[in-house]
């Protein structure tokens, strides 16, 4: 029996290669031991046999971008009072046409960006590339949002063209609001950067109680069929 080492170490040995390739290699998923595919290089292994998968190639995964239908009542970020969602493999949505393979880098050091609330569900980006983080995070380009929302209540007369002109509530100057009736129960609503409980104050001071709502757009992005609790790449040609 050999001491237990890094799986990087132990591979760079067995190939002849720079440590830097052989991490390359396994966070590729190009690397098996005893016959599973281990996908971090400080795994540690003794006596276990280590395979190069074929078509293996030592190259860098490029950062990537990830698009979730977020469900209600999870967070997106450390809430210590409720259930974060967690990205991973499993819930990697099978109807995604993207060329890539989710590896396990492809969840380390993402950035959550326009953060939902934890009982609102819809769309959220995670993003490692930083042509995507400065676009969601630059407080000059404000890209339109569009939800979902459901209420109860009757509204007062012209409330929705309040909404459109700018409405304080409470003390607070709210964000103007394109809505509009989807069914009796359901508005569609367009807005730029809203803060947290914008749209529940939108709706409260039109005379609505709203009961959830969904963001289903950011920018030029559509969250269209991507199914609740699931996450998929951002394709390469989309844009916000």
């Amino acid at each position: 029996m050999t001491d237990p080492i890094r799986l990087s170490k132990r591979l760079a040995e067995q190939l002849g290669c720079s440590r830097r390739e052989a991490e390359l290699y396994i966070e590729g998923g190009w690397v098996s031991v005893d016959g599973h595919v281990i996908e971090t290089p400080f795994f540690k292994v003794a006596d276990q046999r280590i395979e190069l998968l074929p078509g293996a190639t030592a190259t860098e995964l490029p950062p990537v971008t990830l698009l979730l239908h977020k469900p209600a009542g999870q967070s997106t970020a450390a809430d210590p009072a409720g259930a974060q969602f967690q990205l991973a493999e499993a819930t990697h949505w099978r109807g995604d046409d993207a060329r890539f393979t989710p590896r396990g880098r492809h969840f380390a050091r993402q950035t959550a960006l326009l953060p939902l609330e934890p009982d609102a569900s819809g769309l959220v980006v995670f993003s490692q590339q930083r042509e995507v983080i400065r676009k969601l995070d630059d407080p000059r380009d404000k890209l339109e949002q569009e939800y979902v929302v459901e209420v109860a209540g009757e509204p007062e007369e012209g409330g929705l063209a309040l909404l459109a002109k700018g409405i304080g509530h409470r003390g607070k100057i709210l964000p103007k609001a394109k809505a509009s009736w989807q069914n009796e129960t359901r508005l569609r609503m367009v807005l730029k950067a809203p803060q947290a409980g914008d749209i529940r104050r939108l709706c409260e001071a039109i005379g609505l109680e709203m009961l959830n709502c969904k963001r289903i757009r950011i920018g030029r992005l559509s969250m269209a069929k991507l199914p609740v609790g699931e996450w998929r790449f951002l394709g390469e040609h989309e844009r916000f």
